[in-house]
């Protein structure tokens, strides 16, 4: 099995796991539970990568490793706990010398599984004007400028895989964050997303970088190729 087929065979064994488990409030136990059976998986499967996960001690050895495994086991806990809410996610990512080169988003109250094994391929925007996807409780500041400079609508969602995914599956356009993330919020969104030919970078529009000593990694943008120069503008003049 390659790393393709695996993170997207791991996410779904995971996301069907947090489907039967899954009651009102339950976000703690989910979050457990997933990630003890990524790990599980994951060593089993590549024993010898390093792993780096959110609900898991850091182990600084991961540093000595081209190969982590970057692991949300439940993204958006809250809306997990919310039933029957689907816009929460898992996330299983390979970081190879820093890359983020594979990927695995599952939507398990969705019923999909959005991977970087494969052909893969963007959604057509819908019409409209553009629309930015950003958190129901906390939108950072970054999305009302954009929404005032490129004339859009806000899409409100809750995990940051939901988000990155309504991008690649043409429910969104442009999907930007700043502040109060980590590696494992981004990394699979980033390689999926990226695979699906869009626009992956920092706010900056520097590239994104994984396992790195520290694992707050604050800000990402991904959106439609053709929108990069105009929301890059936009973002610097915040």
């Amino acid at each position: 099995m390659d790393d393709h087929t695996l993170a997207a065979a791991v996410a779904a064994q995971a996301g069907a796991l947090l489907r039967k488990i899954r009651t009102p409030g339950g976000g703690k136990q989910g979050d457990q539970e997933s990630n003890e059976l990524l790990l599980r998986l994951l060593a089993h499967a590549r024993p010898d990568d390093a792993i780096l996960s959110e609900e898991s001690a850091d182990d600084p050895n991961r540093l000595l490793s081209d190969r982590v495994w970057i692991i949300d086991p439940l993204d958006g806990t809250r809306e997990y706990g919310e039933p029957p809410r689907d816009d929460w996610a898992v996330h299983v990512a390979l970081a190879v010398c820093g890359r983020p080169v594979v990927g695995a988003v599952a939507l398990p109250a969705a019923g999909l599984v959005l991977h970087t094994g494969g052909r893969s391929a963007r959604a057509p925007r819908l019409p409209g004007p553009l629309r930015i996807v950003a958190s129901r409780t906390r939108a950072p500041a970054c999305v009302d400028s954009l929404v005032t400079q490129l004339d859009a609508q806000v899409v409100h969602m809750g995990s940051a895989g939901a988000k990155a995914m309504a991008v690649v599956r043409g429910q969104a356009d442009i999907y930007a964050h700043a502040g109060g993330q980590y590696e494992w919020d981004s990394c699979a969104p980033v390689a999926v997303a990226a695979a699906a030919g869009l626009h992956v970078s920092r706010l900056d529009g520097t590239p994104l970088r994984y396992n790195q000593p520290s694992p707050y990694l604050p800000d990402v943008l991904i959106c439609r190729p053709s929108l990069v120069d105009s929301v890059l503008e936009a973002l610097e003049s915040t």
